[in-house]
């Protein structure tokens, strides 16, 4: 398939935002859409990271992980944690270690601390499958998270 076209196709996908983190000197964190779930018996997520990603390293000798989904108003989060060349988790501020040292960020929607059982090779990516080892999620059902679409981030709205 056109590279371009696969592009243009995956735009079309709306995908939730979460931010990834692992332990590690320094502790490593990336912005992500490729997270899902894969079985609930026994309970297992997965997310990708390319190789060529500044936190690759990290994640690849990690043991345990954090995903944090987004809210609506953490669209600068997203922004830290993808921009390039900086201290993303000076300039975010608002973390606190948790179990094997793994960064937990505050505010968010909802965070699930993982312990990673496998890597996937997978082209130019790896696929980290972890089991949820931990989690915690807001108490406002009002919360929506951040969403990203066609080149850009976004929210939902819930139905009156």
């Amino acid at each position: 398939m056109d590279t371009d076209l696969f592009r243009a196709l995956l735009r079309r996908h709306a995908a939730a935002v979460v931010v990834i983190t692992a332990p590690g000197e320094p502790p490593a964190g990336f912005t992500a859409t490729s997270f899902t779930s894969v079985s609930l018996d026994p309970p297992l997520v997965s997310f990708c990271l390319a190789h060529t990603a500044s936190a690759w390293p990290a994640v690849e000798a990690a043991g345990v992980v954090a995903v944090h989904v987004l809210t609506r108003e953490q669209e600068e989060v997203a922004r830290t944690f993808s921009t390039r060349n900086i201290d993303r988790f000076a300039t975010h501020g608002a973390w606190q270690p948790g179990p094997g040292g793994v960064p937990l960020l505050d505010g968010v929607l909802a965070r699930i601390v993982c312990r990673v059982v496998r890597r996937v090779e997978a082209g130019d990516h790896t696929i980290v499958l972890a089991a949820p080892e931990a989690g915690w999620h807001h108490e406002d059902d009002s919360v929506t998270p951040l969403v990203y679409h066609d080149g850009h981030y976004t929210h939902l709205r819930h139905a009156a």
